[in-house]
């Protein structure tokens, strides 16, 4: 028997079927090891050793690895294929030959990159050795990434109290939205006037052109600045007459895009259908692990972490047998298609996402998959037969017209598109992303009937004015597309490098918009004033390209850190000696716009309005930034710093109370308020006075003398319960407005619901929360909102939404869900990660033993004093203990 090891329980369940009863399948659930997050992991002064660190979860694995292989008559290391795949396996490979359980039996590596059992053969026929360089390229990608966190990071929380660690690639990704965001403050919007004609043709036909020439000179595009000039070009035209002088219908042809890339699908499914980055690789990763269709298994796609663009011939043969047998010879070109990867390494150029099989189509597997996975194989589906199709053959129409008054000419234009054959645009049509131009031209519609040298009848001339606006902020898709072409990260990186800025609060995502927060644009501030080098866009893809040498057997990993770490420590020591103050002065001058916004009245931004004669500066405190006066303590002006501030000047320059009226009840002046935590609502004076701040949606402006009295007067009492005769209140807490009865919460619409709710419907809302099974602190357990699989050790493994939000329950083992997590996406392999992390922790490990097998209170026991050892050392560097990010690869 061989044992054979991957990365989730999943792909080992299906891939065990393929291989029988002569192999034995486990998986590693990601990393079994990773650097311990606290200093000296990372050791430059004794030639960049590295501590590595195997948590309890980890250890388990490890030994029923062990165990097997100990009877085994060989090991074959099968993780995924690309850099990560392949640090696994030397991870896997180096804790079991420290173990002494190898001896001399065979050892080999295997890849697939499609979980198919055709795929699954033929790769177990071509074995090699663990590629070494890969693993190199991957060991200097995570010395760097902590020598930068653990070094960068206390700069940060020294001279940037609030500010959380920095990220090497984050940061620059970061500094990418930031220098948009300064962009739009900057923009200074120009008016501008477009003029056109509608003109009808002698057979009755209307059509509009465009006026593109005039007074002898061709006019650039918004080259109209006022309406004086429009008006002179209107009048020009409205007594002119028409004339085609050409009319020129150029064929041209369309030609498919390559298959996905792991960027490109990203950017499709945002585009298509409002996918996140992590939403997308979630999904993709299900799809390329296996799905039940008819009773077998079976990988739908191929490895979704890749950036080549070119598919296999045997895939390309069955993509064009499909193109002939769907749509038609027509569709097929005489060619196959090649396309050239933008990689520029060839180790990592995999092939393109794309179906494991063209004859499953996307309507006859549909049945099988859950509506996400359905839209986004759909959509691998159509580009990647779309790619191998033929051109579309587009026939271009640009009508040239002259007016002429008086001797006096100008040149109009016409221009349409009529698709004469669709071509690969019957599968498949690229979106355009927001803000983005559509280079093809087939928005300009069809025209009629037009001809050379006859004369056009005036209908109307139109006179617009515009205003140029600014460049629109990054959507996930736009960002990863720039991310690529600068050459910063890679394709596995993108998603965690967004999810790691969201979930750090340095942005926030509206409406698919990512706009900088007030702390990610102070971080990204200092980081440019002080260590400029390394948020710079060319530093950080050219320290990506020695990295894919590294992986291509081109420079020396060690060579590369010793590089990088001699001007990175110089740099950080500098900064010692830095002074609060001089951060602060920069930051005043870089973020200006954010921190002293224009006024109305033209007045110095930076002059404090309650005193008049201090200046206004950026001020540090035990929460982050905010503004104050330089006169403090005699004027005691502090306002939030805020991204919303910016819309509001005059509000927020202002720290005196405005008035709102006197409490009806205590005769009280009720005054709204702004401070550094943002504007809240104050009844009376002193320590003792009440205070609420504003709930999140309601600004300063809208705040009204009633307003204030609703929200003084939280909580609020509906009336009794007509079964316990207990009061039912409402109120806004920390995770936003909710009914409480009786020690049960239950969470409300909006605001809005805390003030207008009545008795019968919170009765209502409070007993749906108990058929969900929320019931008080302590009482019941919540229903189960679906049922994900058993656990290895026996029991069922279910998701189930608490007050504190969704989390996985195994037993009397409950984990809660990451930040950001939706409860139906999680799947079996990250519950089991949550668990078995959750079990490790104080009172953990009992509650494991008790509803577990033999086996597992065993198991458990052991565990519980290394799983103690590391949580206790992750809290005493202030951060988590990275078993979270050891099993990332596996639950992407």
């Amino acid at each position: 028997m061989n044992v054979v090891v991957v990365e989730s329980p999943a792909k080992a369940k299906t891939i065990n079927k393929y291989l029988g009863s002569g192999y034995k399948v486990l998986a590693s659930f990601g990393h079994v090891r990773d650097l311990p997050a606290k200093d000296g992991s990372v050791l430059p002064d004794q030639d960049f050793e590295m501590s590595w660190e195997v948590d309890g979860a980890s250890a388990k694995r490890m030994k029923d690895i062990a165990d097997a292989v100990k009877s085994s008559d060989g090991l074959i290391l099968a993780t995924d294929p690309d850099r990560e795949g392949e640090a696994i396996s030397w991870h896997v490979l180096d804790l079991l030959k420290k173990k002494r359980v190898l001896g001399d039996k065979p050892v080999k590596r295997v890849v697939f990159n499609a979980i198919t059992k055709a795929a699954v053969l033929d790769a177990m026929k071509s074995p090699r050795d663990i590629d070494i360089d890969l693993v190199d390229a991957y060991l200097a990608r995570r010395a760097l990434d902590y020598l930068v966190g653990f070094n960068l990071s206390p700069v940060l929380w020294r001279k940037l109290p609030g500010a959380r660690s920095a990220g090497r690639v984050q940061s620059v990704a970061l500094r990418l939205v930031c220098d948009r965001e300064s962009e739009i403050e900057r923009f200074v919007s120009e008016e501008y006037w477009n003029i056109s004609a509608l003109l009808k043709t002698p057979r009755g036909d209307e059509f509009e052109a465009r006026l593109v020439s005039a007074d002898g000179k061709r006019l650039q595009a918004k080259a109209i600045g006022n309406a004086d000039e429009a008006n002179r070009l209107k009048d020009l035209l409205e007594g002119a007459s028409f004339r085609v002088e050409s009319v020129e219908a150029k064929p041209t042809r369309r030609n498919p895009a390559p298959p996905f890339t792991t960027s490109t699908l990203q950017q499709a499914a945002s585009s298509k259908l409002g996918f996140s980055a992590s939403r997308t690789m979630q999904v993709a990763q299900r799809l390329y692990e296996g799905i039940d269709i008819g009773g077998e298994t079976v990988g739908l796609i191929t490895y979704m972490r890749t950036d080549g663009v070119q598919m296999a011939p045997e895939a390309i043969d069955a993509a064009r047998q499909a193109i002939g047998s769907q749509f038609g010879e027509r569709y097929l070109p005489e060619k196959a298609r090649l396309y050239s990867t933008k990689a520029k390494n060839a180790q990592e150029a995999h092939e393109a996402i794309r179906p494991t099989d063209f004859n499953r189509v996307p309507d006859h597997v549909r049945r099988s998959l859950d509506p996400d996975q359905a839209r986004l194989y759909d959509l691998i589906w159509k580009r990647a037969i779309a790619s191998q199709m033929a051109s579309a053959e587009i026939e271009r129409t640009t009508v040239e017209i002259d007016a002429d008054k008086a001797g006096k000419h100008a040149g109009l234009r016409a221009t349409g598109s009529v698709i004469r054959f669709d071509g690969f645009i019957a599968a498949y049509t690229d979106q355009k992303e927001d803000g983005e131009q559509s280079d093809d031209g087939d928005e300009d519609g069809r025209l009629p009937e037009i001809n050379a040298r006859e004369n056009l009848a005036k209908q109307k001339i139109n006179a617009t004015q515009h205003f140029t606006e600014p460049p629109p902020r990054y959507s996930e898709a736009s960002l990863i597309k720039k991310m690529e072409e600068l050459g910063i990260g890679r394709p596995s990186t993108y998603a965690a490098t967004l999810k790691t800025l969201e979930d750090r609060e340095y942005i926030a995502i509206d409406k698919r918009k990512l706009i900088p927060e007030a702390k990610g644009r102070l971080v990204t501030a200092f980081l440019e004033s002080f260590f400029t080098r390394y948020v710079e866009y060319d530093f950080t893809a050219s320290l990506e390209e020695k990295l894919d040498q590294i992986s291509a057997g081109e420079l020396n990993w060690k060579d590369v850190l010793r590089d990088f770490w001699k001007d990175f420590i110089a740099q950080i020591d500098e900064t010692k000696e830095l002074r609060v103050t001089n951060v602060l002065d920069a930051l005043n001058d870089i973020l200006a716009p954010l921190v002293f916004p224009k006024r109305e009245d033209g007045s110095d931004p930076r002059t404090c309005q309650v005193c008049g004669t201090g200046k206004l500066s950026l001020k540090l405190g035990r929460y982050g930034a905010f503004v104050g006066c330089s006169n403090y303590p005699e004027c005691n002006f502090t306002r939030q710093l805020s991204s919303e501030t910016n819309g509001d000047a005059e509000a927020a320059a202002s720290n005196e109370p405005q008035s709102l009226g006197k409490d009806p009840h205590t005769g009280e002046e009720i005054t709204l308020r702004s401070g550094r935590f943002g504007p809240y609502v104050q009844r009376g004076d002193g320590k003792e006075a009440k205070r609420s701040s504003l709930p999140k949606g309601w600004t300063p402006a809208s705040i009204d003398h009633e307003k204030a009295i609703a929200l003084l007067s939280l909580p609020r009492d509906i009336g009794a319960h007509p079964e316990s005769g207990k009061m039912i209140s409402t109120g806004i807490g920390r995770y936003g407005p909710f009914v409480l009865h009786d020690g049960t919460y239950a969470n409300l619409e909006s605001v809005e619901d805390v003030f207008s709710i009545g008795l019968n419907r919170a009765v209502s809302v409070l007993a749906d929360k108990q058929t969900k099974g929320g019931g008080a602190r302590g009482r019941g357990t919540p229903a189960a909102l679906k049922t994900l699989g058993d656990h290895p050790d026996g029991g069922a493994i279910t998701v189930r939404d608490g007050r504190y939000g969704p989390y996985v329950n195994w037993g009397k083992v409950n984990a809660t869900l990451p930040k950001g997590k939706e409860a139906d996406s999680v799947t079996l392999e990250e519950a089991l990660v949550l668990i078995a992390e959750k079990a490790g922790k104080s009172g953990g490990t009992k509650a494991k033993a008790k509803s577990a097998s033999p086996k597992a209170k065993t198991t458990a026991a052991k565990t519980t004093t290394s799983k103690a050892k590391t949580t206790k050392t992750a809290k005493a560097t202030g951060t988590k203990a990275k078993a979270t990010g050891k099993t990332k690869k596996a639950s992407e």
